[in-house]
């Protein structure tokens, strides 16, 4: 069953119940071009760097207004609407990185925690601790939806291929890649690290970003795209501002990629053993 899928590209700022606001225009957008699945980026509620500014303002799931906002979009348009993330509150004063996907009821039918943090030093004098604020999640799971098999990952999560080849194995059609991608990191691997993980596991892969500068100074690389199983790209926003796009997923794709390079089935158990090199006097036995 083929369906139209869209991603919404953001420039979120420091204040929620604005980017609530933009984030309900943009759905509605993506609406109106007929998409029945919508996505919006990592860290849609808010993108601030100073952490005492953020706690400030995050409140806990029952009351986020991000959360809320999905789920009302969900039933006013009849849709399945996945808030990509947003920064929950939790009980012990640290922060989930967490993915929500509404039904066109409005129910929550599955939440994600950002598995693996971001915590880096890069070239250009930026440095990035996620884990000192956020709690990293520990269960990955692949949702049936009446149109497909789905999978989940959030921004970094996309540079560990294990997690796609599990949820591939374990039958998933469509893997969801929201994102805050930084914009020499962007520049660098987002795209040929979506087309791979597309490709590797012949899989559609739906990645909405944040994209532009941000209020707390930070730059996001945008482009957000949706890719199919042979890792075409079959629609991309640029590189800076508040965009959709949409794209036609035809889960049947998917099994033709597979027949064609069957290596989700042709793969094998291997053990891999560590061997010294040459050694003075001779070679290594």
């Amino acid at each position: 069953m083929s369906f139209k899928a869209a991603a919404v590209q953001m420039c979120s700022g420091v204040d929620p119940a604005k980017n609530a606001a933009a984030m309900a225009r943009l759905v509605r957008e993506a609406v109106a071009q007929g998409a029945t699945y919508v996505q919006t980026p990592e860290m849609t509620g808010m993108l601030q760097r100073d952490r005492a500014a953020a706690r400030a303002v995050l409140a806990d799931e029952a009351h986020d207004i991000i959360v809320k906002t999905g789920s009302e979009l969900a039933v006013e348009l009849g849709i399945h609407m996945h808030v990509g993330s947003t920064a929950i509150a939790l009980a012990d004063g640290k922060i989930a990185n967490r993915g929500f996907l509404f039904g066109p009821d409005g129910r929550i039918l599955n939440r994600y925690d950002k598995i693996h943090m971001f915590d880096v030093d890069l070239d250009n004098g930026e440095s990035w601790r996620e884990s000192a604020a956020y709690t990293a999640g520990s269960e990955a799971r692949v949702l049936s939806l009446p149109f497909a098999e789905m999978g989940f990952a959030i921004c970094y999560d996309v540079r560990f291929p294990a997690l796609f080849r599990a949820q591939a194995m374990a039958g998933a059609e469509v893997m969801t890649v929201p994102a805050a991608f930084t914009k020499q990191t962007g520049e660098a691997h987002w795209e040929i690290l979506l087309r791979a993980r597309a490709i590797e596991n012949g899989v559609f892969i739906i990645a909405a970003a944040q994209a532009g500068r941000h209020e707390d100074g930070r730059e996001t690389f945008g482009h957000s795209m949706i890719i199919d199983p042979w890792g075409t790209v079959l629609a991309s926003a640029g590189a800076t501002g508040a965009a959709v796009i949409v794209a036609e997923i035809d889960p049947a794709a998917v099994k033709a990629a597979h027949d064609k390079i069957p290596n989700l089935r042709n793969g094998r158990e291997f053990s891999v053993e560590k061997i010294a090199g040459a050694v003075a006097g001779g070679v290594a036995a």
